[in-house]
């Protein structure tokens, strides 16, 4: 970013950018909203040298009759021609007194010297003001700056513009014009007729009077309208002098853009900070501000042309693209494939091991294999692991390394997972002509709350210390030795939390939609612990699940939510109150003798409870998931797939598992509103859902539009932020009581 900024200060210095800035101004004032000058009208004499010192005399008695606040006479003086018609002038400028000035040119722009400019005789003038034109101009000879007054030895000058707006000083020494008049917008009289008295005095009187030849040669470049007689020049200069301030920055053009550079270096400087489609956008905002800023700047009379910042965009946009490249070629390995420093600069998910696989031999079979095979042969193993365990982004080392996240199951369920992945191993790779026994071994790291740096690198050496040691998988130990009181006395720490209260539920209202009335609630477990504070639930459930104390949980849950199902139905009105199941419970032999014994102890219809499941893919005997799941439905519960649409929870699990309920996941509800695409889905699911003779219940509703389009789709039921937040009973309680007497009219 400095090297940028530093290129950009320079080219300013030099005006590299001002073919740019010229072409950027060019656009702006065609395409801007103009305006004219209705305090100015223009008297053509037609040709500079057609005009008589005697018809100039009669145009200023003509013009006397109607009143105007100033005459600028734009017009050539040819004493001597005509003595009686030089005597003629001479009076009628007398009887104009201070309401009439001369103005003097030097025929182009950039010429200061007194010599260049034609100054009318003191014989003609008398006491009148003279005032001259005098622009500075670019590359393009495009007028963008003059003074306020020009300095000779005859005397100090006003210059036209500022004598017109009557504005005879600013911040600086010069000012600058407002290219957005539209020249074909100034009233321009024909001096002939004015002669002739053909002409209405109102729309004179009170007004600024410059009579000039619009034919006088050459045309000045006008911004916007390609060549205008020089005049206009000069009357957007005292546009440019209407508006609150005329100031460029450090009276130089070419540092007026330092402000906007400065501006667009702190846009870079956080972007730098920033990843992805952050860093995208803030890069966006400055490239559309470095656009917008300088007109917006115009409106109010500040000049600060944008052409060095985009040279600072433009330097840092290459040298980025350059990083970004030179980044892409260092996080690649030699096979293409990601490398493991790839793998440390991404975060990892909450719930989730990093595992690396060593291959045997890797180097020796290297080098039995021609060079242009050997990304072959890398491609080939992550291809494997890949279809092994599902996951699409498989991490590459050159020594034969490569690795990837997975889901954090419990121990050893990973372990028989990692085994079956061996045996997909057993079958050897084919590369060219060449044929490849190849043994694995596996290194766990599932320390979550360290950077991802330290656990690549503590897979990495458990994985060498398998492949060193003989031995399928090692898993890393670090953090579980700091975390070891912790888990070794979780059983003890869950039961005290359930006895004193840390652990409790939650209760998170379910509405029919079409009534917009609550008709249930799911049941949520928390844990504020008195010296970790708030455990995220899926970091203890998932701690719970891998120290075997989820069945426990589940059923004091179980219990909880009975407690309040039946307190809630007792009103009146059915409620029907939802649960979760873990799938390390669904295969369980024991599930559903265990749940049959809770709801008859209790006295609670099952219908009115609802099991919601999730995550099956940490379900280690499917059919007996499948199983149990058709008998609690036999019984009366109802199930309810979670998540639908996300993991595991997608049509193949409709067709697999019984359900009474399809629970579409936020991520598709929480675009509704702005994607079509995810509106069609969501349609669609509610579609099949009730073509099956299922119920639909949309979470992480968050606003009345959306759950108005919810409404229109069909949807049954909704959850989420807008309706209610999970709460503790005696206040969910309260809510419930309140929307009942709401909907009966007591209270």
């Amino acid at each position: 970013m400095g090297i940028s900024l530093l290129i950009a200060l320079v080219g300013a210095l030099i005006g590299i950018g001002e073919p740019i800035s010229q072409i950027y101004w060019a656009q702006v004032f065609k395409i801007a909203p103009s305006h004219g000058a209705p305090n100015i009208v223009l008297v053509d004499v037609g040709q500079p040298d057609s005009i008589t010192t005697a018809q100039q005399a009669q145009l200023l008695d003509r013009l006397a009759y109607g009143n105007p606040r100033k005459v600028f006479l734009d017009t050539e003086i040819a004493v001597g021609a005509n003595p009686e018609g030089d005597r003629e002038l001479a009076r009628a400028v007398a009887a104009y007194k201070e309401k009439v000035a001369f103005v003097a040119r030097s025929g182009s722009f950039d010429q200061f010297k007194e010599s260049r400019f034609k100054i009318p005789p003191v014989s003609i003038v008398g006491n009148a003001q003279v005032v001259v034109s005098a622009w500075w101009s670019n590359y393009a000879s495009c007028a963008i700056v003059a003074p306020y007054v020009l300095k000779w030895s005859s005397g100090t000058y006003q210059t036209l513009a500022s004598a017109i707006s009557g504005v005879s000083s600013g911040l600086e020494s010069r000012y600058y014009p407002d290219y957005t008049l539209d020249p074909s917008q100034v009233r321009v009289v024909d001096a002939e007729e004015l002669a002739q008295g053909h002409f209405d005095r109102d729309s004179i009187e009170g007004k600024t009077v410059i009579v000039t030849p619009l034919k006088r040669t050459p045309l000045a470049h006008y911004y916007g309208h390609g060549f205008e007689p020089e005049i206009f020049v000069d009357l957007a200069g005292a546009a440019g002098l209407e508006k609150p301030v005329s100031f460029a920055f450090w009276n130089d053009l070419s540092f007026a853009t330092i402000p906007l550079l400065l501006i667009c270096a702190g846009f870079i400087a956080y972007a730098q900070r920033k990843r992805g489609l952050r860093a995208a956008a803030v890069i966006a905002g400055a490239v559309t501000l470095t656009f917008v800023t300088p007109i917006a700047l115009r409106y109010v009379g500040i000049v600060a042309p944008p052409d060095c910042a985009w040279l600072m965009m433009l330097v840092y946009g290459g040298l980025r693209l350059w990083e970004l490249r030179s980044r892409r070629i260092k996080l690649t390995s030699a096979s293409g494939l990601p490398n493991l420093l790839a793998f440390s600069d991404k975060p990892i998910d909450v719930g989730h091991d990093v595992i690396v696989a060593a291959i045997a031999r890797y180097e020796e079979i290297l080098a039995t294999l021609p060079q242009d095979l050997h990304g072959e042969f890398a491609v080939q193993i992550a291809r494997r692991i890949s279809v092994g365990t599902g996951s699409d982004e498989i991490y590459h080392s050159d020594g034969g390394h490569f690795a990837w996240t997975d889901e954090a199951r419990p121990l050893d369920v990973q372990f028989s997972h990692l085994e079956g992945l061996r045996a997909l191993f057993s079958a050897p790779l084919q590369i060219g002509s060449h044929t490849f026994d190849t043994n694995i071994h596996f290194g766990i790291d599932r320390n979550e709350g360290l950077d991802p740096l330290t656990r690549v690198n503590s897979a990495l050496a458990s994985a060498n210390e398998a492949l060193s040691n003989g031995r399928a998988i090692e898993l890393f130990e670090a953090q579980r030795l700091t975390d070891a009181p912790w888990e070794l006395s979780l059983h003890a720490r869950i039961d005290e939390g359930l006895r004193n209260g840390e652990i409790w539920l939650a209760f998170q209202s379910q509405w029919d939609i079409a009534s917009r009335t609550i008709c249930g609630a799911e049941a949520l477990i928390r844990w504020d612990h008195p010296l970790r504070g708030p455990i995220a639930p899926d970091a203890f459930i998932l701690q719970a699940e891998r120290a075997g104390r989820i069945d426990a949980l589940t059923y004091w849950v179980l219990e909880q939510a009975i407690t309040a199902a039946l307190a809630l139905n007792a009103r009146g009105p059915r409620f029907q109150m939802s649960v979760n199941l873990s799938a390390q419970m669904v295969d369980k032999a024991e599930l559903v003798t265990n749940f049959a014994e809770i709801v008859k102890r209790r006295g609670i219809d099952p219908s009115l409870l609802t099991i919601e499941i999730t995550e099956t893919s940490s379900v280690r005997n499917r059919p007996a998931a499948c199983h149990n799941l058709t008998q609690l439905r036999q019984m009366g519960f109802r199930l309810s797939i979670d998540d639908f649409g996300t993991g595991e929870a997608s049509l193949a699990y409709l067709a697999d598992l019984p359900s009474d309920e399809l629970k579409i996941d936020r991520r598709f509800i929480s675009r509704l509103l702005d994607s079509n695409r995810d509106r069609t889905i969501v349609g669609s699911t509610i579609g099949l859902a009730h073509a099956l003779g299922q119920s639909v219940v949309a979470e992480g509703i968050e606003d009345e539009a959306t759950f108005h389009v919810l409404r229109q789709l069909g949807c049954d039921h909704a959850q989420g932020y807008l309706l209610g937040k999970p709460q503790p009973f005696a206040v969910f309680e309260q809510a419930y009581d309140a929307s009942l007497q709401r909907q009966t009219g007591v209270g």
